[in-house]
């Protein structure tokens, strides 16, 4: 599936359009995220050893479960209960703010291609839903 910032001008006027995006990129997100169970294990495996308080794999799945779960409210009820508590979250969930995250991103430069688009796709779907919850 290929998502483009055109579609993201386009739908700038009607909130109808952004939220039809944002459920076409939740299901597509579902299955990019099935694609990255083989480097899920091998990452799992090298950070069995770590002494961080989160692991890159727990920071991707509390990231997962917030961005997600907003845009599995929209997909079902159209809206987010507290738009304003969840602009703030969102606005400070920034994928790539996350150290573990950003490490993990530049230093593995060679590998972890599913992950890496993955977070990629994760972090635009969190600025697709805060540009939908600001139109309403």
């Amino acid at each position: 599936m290929e998502l483009t910032m055109t579609n993201t001008t386009l739908t700038n006027q009607n909130p109808e359009l952004t939220k039809n995006y944002i459920i076409k990129l939740l299901d597509q997100l579902t299955i990019d995220y099935q694609n990255t169970k083989s480097e899920r294990k091998v990452i799992a495996h090298q950070s069995s050893t770590s002494e961080e308080e989160f692991t890159v794999l727990e920071e991707i799945e509390l990231l997962t479960t917030d961005i997600r779960g907003y845009a599995s409210q929209i997909k079902a009820t159209g809206s987010i209960d507290n738009p304003q508590e969840a602009i703030k979250e969102l606005q400070h969930k920034r994928v790539f703010d996350i150290p573990n995250i950003t490490q993990f991103y530049f230093n593995n430069s060679q590998q972890y291609d599913n992950i890496k688009y993955y977070l990629q796709m994760l972090d635009y779907l969190r600025l697709i839903i805060l540009e939908y919850l600001t139109i309403q």
